[in-house]
């Protein structure tokens, strides 16, 4: 177990009075916090705000001095236990602002002797005890010393305390706190989402804490290692219900000023960090149900999403799900409770908060009629990322945000272990190479790509750490533990799992925490090795950034790596203490037997087993488990291409899959040629499986973006439909001329394949089909004869050949929709048209949180974008918006780089690279918030595509004429 800190008999009996007290003064409080509103808003937007006891100034200095301008909390204090109340009014005041008030009271213990308390608070106004913003009681034998002067620090969101008296080390007190907090619809702390319901609008208050939110919703510490317990109360209307981490324990009516009102009490929380908190006051209901544990499963959504058994699905895979960690962790789920409840406005996908895990709507329910396979697999897939982390981020937590990648990391590989326990017809596992791998190949093969593990330094502010949440963490993260497992197998790495979250139960961890259980795990292990410890090795892979690209020359089995840069020009300047070497486990195989795992321990090796001649080949890195690409001498590449092109099923899917996105990569890195990565793609008029199909459609999309405004478009266009036209001759035979569905999970995928690319490249009979089903539908808007699968294509494809009578249609049942993912569908489809004043419409409804939801706001405009058109439509509002963009989105969001991203992926002329540089250096002012990285790898990506472009446009113009006649 990890540290735990128990509460005494005089602890228990303060927390109880404080807790009695907190619900008086909160409702005595209430009406006199409206009244303050105007007064308190004024206050200044940078700096401190000073209570009447210390008149300061109103900045803080740039270089860090004292310790509230550090963005770290001091080590002088440790939290034991929290009582929260908390008042969500779902009405806007007099002022048309929504609000709610609370109360807290944290006992914490004094570790270091300090006379100051610096605690975090963020857009609260606090109430005025004698002078100060808060109240200080000794507990047991402790006294407290006066409070000196209290006053505010904006920039690192703290409130401070100046104490005459130093705390006493050892000793436990309690600091007592009011505030008031805006109910806004920032999607941030607790927040408010909206919604129309059966023509009336509905208001749920609602949380998003991660990653340093939960300051905004109460004075708190509000780090990861600062693990607390938290008694929650909150007041609601009444005919609404109130949920929290804990079960509830108890309800009461009131009635406060004439309103009648509800407490609900919560049961203590385990011991859990501030960012894992949730509260929500809503209409909503539920379905249950209870394992044989006892442990209750609940799904919550609005009533019509339930009563339309939105939420079944959810409910069926939950339960399997846990099961399956349980089994798997050998570890009991933790918590009395498991609440997964689906939000409309949510600015993630979803979030792991311990027994509450909120979810966009398209991530949690699950229409059997009006779904789609891909909206289930969402759904699976999500459930079982969220659940991971009960165990895997929350009863073990990471100690600084600079470690992310741990927890995200974790929770993305084993989410294809629990889908797969859930739904085992769909091989699921094999999607990661696809969804984790490939993707993010593309990003840490730039020169300004991070390690996974940054030095704690370089993780501060808040905007550091959002930028964390990006794919290194999550998708390397997954890749490099997947390759863990693999070498280890995976019941020595579940087998360490295991005592690493025993171990470490309701604390705080590092990485070397787990290494050192996963090597233990190593050696009790009768027979296993490997060449050098479990440190040593993943040292290599998380504190470097990058991957290899292990080159087999079979002429005479030297085996060779090197840091793989996918623009060879560009300067990585972060040093590297391993010289950028890695430790390669490389699983291979000879003329399609498998042979002996094979490790590369330095930067040249040979391998006498490794070298070929005559009909034999090699293949490294079987079923893509290691994080790295492979190259070969051109005899083995001719002979891998010859078997492609006669007998491609003698390779895996995922090998077929990795031999397309080894080349092209390889190509556009200047290791091999191009025309030998198009040669990966000639076979493909008998390629049937979908992940093959899928890798080689993601390479060729790069080349449709830099060149779908060029002379060569015409030349790919007509290769690729030759190439597609046998595909999408196979699914209309199979499905009886479209009126059935393939049995076969991907087969459905690979469906959605064939008419998309088939469309869009001019095959015959595609376009007419298309307009045909949209058509109907518009003529029958309560019959849509579109199967679930196909709506995504079909909309798409049929706004782009129609005009403003298909987009008026469109956006009419986008906002009549009532299941999230036919939204979503038709959302993403309006940005396909062809007419720039549609798009142009569109952007600006994207700033109208009535037409288009906050949380949707930005992947719009990268929909946008994407389209030829849009692009050059979507970069200009922008620019021309960007300060307004960055202060209402990008600030602590997520998601905010992929716009950059989204905008710029097309960027490939010397005029575009200006540009964007313009547009950093108009803006430095104005800020980048977690863009900012992305921002730089836009402006690399860009330059490297101008070389590219400039070197590879005659060749590949020349190949495709060449082989599409």
């Amino acid at each position: 177990m990890g540290k735990v800190y128990y509460v005494s008999k005089n602890v228990g009996l303060g927390m109880l009075v404080l807790a009695t007290v907190a619900l008086a003064t909160i409702i005595a409080l209430s009406i006199a916090y409206d009244k303050e509103r105007a007064k308190n808003r004024s206050k200044p937007e940078n700096g401190a705000t000073d209570s009447t006891s210390m008149p300061t100034p109103l900045t803080t200095p740039s270089t860090p001095k004292e310790p509230w301008d550090h963005y770290r909390l001091p080590d002088s204090l440790v939290p034991v236990s929290y009582n929260v109340t908390l008042w969500p009014r779902l009405k806007p005041n007099a002022d048309g602002m929504y609000i709610f008030t609370g109360s807290s009271a944290v006992i914490f213990s004094c570790v270091k002797e300090t006379d100051l308390i610096i605690i975090h608070s963020n857009k609260l106004n606090l109430s005025n005890f004698y002078g100060h913003h808060a109240k200080l009681s000794g507990l047991g034998d402790a006294t407290a010393p006066t409070i000196q002067k209290t006053w505010l620090v904006v920039k690192t969101h703290y409130l401070v305390l100046q104490l005459r008296s130093a705390l006493a080390v050892g000793a436990s007190y309690v600091l007592y706190t009011e505030f008031q907090g805006e109910l806004a619809d920032d999607l941030e702390g607790f927040y408010r989402s909206e919604y129309t319901e059966d023509g009336v609008k509905k208001v749920v208050a609602t949380s998003q804490m991660q990653a340093t939110y939960a300051r905004k919703s109460f004075p708190c510490f509000d780090e990861p290692a600062m693990k607390a317990v938290f008694t929650v109360t909150i007041i609601h209307d009444r005919g609404t219900v109130a949920l929290s981490n804990g079960r509830e324990i108890g309800t009461a009516d009131s009635v406060i000023d004439g309103m009648p009102l509800r407490v609900t009490t919560f049961e203590p929380t385990e011991r859990m960090s501030t960012y894992l908190l949730a509260f929500i006051v809503s209409d909503f209901v539920n379905i249950q149900s209870t394992q044989n544990n006892n442990l209750l499963i609940r799904i919550w959504a609005r009533r019509k999403a339930i009563e339309d058994r939105q939420g079944d699905y959810a409910l069926n895979v939950t339960g399997p799900i846990l099961q399956f960690y349980e089994h798997y962790y050998n570890a009991t789920y933790p918590l009395s409770k498991s609440d997964q409840i689906a939000l409309p406005d949510f600015n993630a996908g979803a979030m792991e908060n311990w027994g509450l895990v909120t979810y966009r709507e398209t991530a949690l329910l699950y229409d059997p009629i009006m779904s789609s396979t891909g909206n289930k697999e969402r759904i699976t897939t999500v459930i079982a990322h969220e659940l991971a982390h009960m165990w895997f981020g929350n009863l073990v937590t990471l100690q600084w945000w600079n470690d992310l990648w741990l927890n995200e990391g974790f929770a993305s590989y084993v989410e294809y272990l629990g889908a797969d326990y859930a739904e085992p017809t769909w091989n699921i596992k094999d999607q990661i190479i696809l969804s984790d791998v490939h993707k993010v190949f593309a990003v840490d093969a730039l020169a300004s790509s991070h390690p996974l593990s940054r030095r704690q330094e370089e993780v501060n502010t808040p905007a550091q750490i959002s930028e964390m949440f990006n794919t290194i963490s999550y998708s390397k993260g997954a890749a490099v533990l997947r390759m863990l497992s693999q070498f280890l197998t995976e019941p020595v790495f579940a087998k360490g799992l295991s005592s690493y979250l025993n171990r470490f139960a309701f604390g705080n961890t590092v990485y070397p925490d787990l290494w050192d259980h996963l090597q233990q795990a190593v050696q009790n292990t009768p027979g296993m090795h490997i060449p050098h410890t479990v440190h040593n090795i993943m040292n290599r892979w998380t504190l470097q950034m990058g991957f290899p690209v292990v080159t087999i020359d079979t002429r005479t089995g030297s085996i060779t790596q090197k840091h793989f840069l996918l623009d060879p020009d560009s300067v990585v300047d972060r040093p590297s203490q391993f010289n950028y070497t890695w430790f390669v486990p490389i699983k291979w195989m000879k003329t399609g037997v498998e042979q002996q795992q094979y490790w590369l321990l330095q930067k040249t090796d040979a391998h006498i087993e490794m070298r070929v001649s005559g009909e034999d080949w090699v293949l490294a890195n079987t079923n893509v488990s290691g994080y790295f690409r492979v190259n070969y001498d051109l005899d083995n590449w001719d002979r891998l291409l010859s078997l492609l092109n006669t007998n491609h099923q003698a390779l895996s899917i995922i090998n077929r899959a990795q031999i397309i996105d080894d080349a092209f990569n390889l190509a556009r890195a200047k290791i091999i040629n191009t025309t030998l990565a198009l040669r990966t793609t000639k076979y493909l008029s008998m390629e049937r499986d979908y992940i093959p199909w899928e890798s080689a459609l993601r390479n060729l999309d790069y080349y449709i973006l830099m060149f779908d405004r060029t002379e060569v478009y015409g030349a790919l266009q007509s290769y690729l439909k030759k190439q597609i036209q046998p595909l999408f001759e196979y699914f209309k035979m199979i499905t009886a001329n479209w009126t059935k569905v393939p049995t076969g999970h991907t087969d459905q995928y690979n469906q959605v394949n064939a008419i998309g690319i088939a469309c869009s490249m001019g095959v015959d009979g595609c376009r007419e089909l298309i307009k045909s089903w949209y058509r109907q539908w518009m003529e029958s808007p309560h019959h849509n004869p579109i199967h679930p699968n196909l709506k995504s294509t079909v909309y798409c494809s049929a706004i782009a050949f129609g005009g403003v009578e298909e987009w008026d249609f469109a956006w009419r049942m986008f906002k009549n929709a009532t299941l999230a993912s036919e939204a979503v569908r038709l959302r993403s489809a309006m940005a396909c048209t062809k007419a720039p004043w549609l798009l142009n419409r569109y952007l600006e409804y994207t700033l109208d949180p009535t037409k288009i939801r906050k949380q949707d706001a930005t992947s719009t405009m990268q929909s946008i974008a994407r389209n030829t058109v849009g692009m050059p439509l979507a970069w200009n509002f922008i620019r021309a918006r960007w300060s307004y963009i960055f202060q209402q989105y990008g600030r602590g969001s997520f998601s905010f780089s992929n716009l950059v991203n989204g905008i710029t992926k097309r960027f490939s002329t010397e005029f575009e690279l200006q540009e964007l540089k313009k547009f950093k250096e108009d803006n430095l002012h104005v800020g980048f918030g977690s863009a900012t990285l992305a921002l730089e790898q836009a402006i690399e990506k860009t330059t490297a595509n101008i070389k590219w472009v400039t070197e590879n446009k005659a060749r590949v113009l020349k190949w495709f004429t060449e082989e599409s006649t």
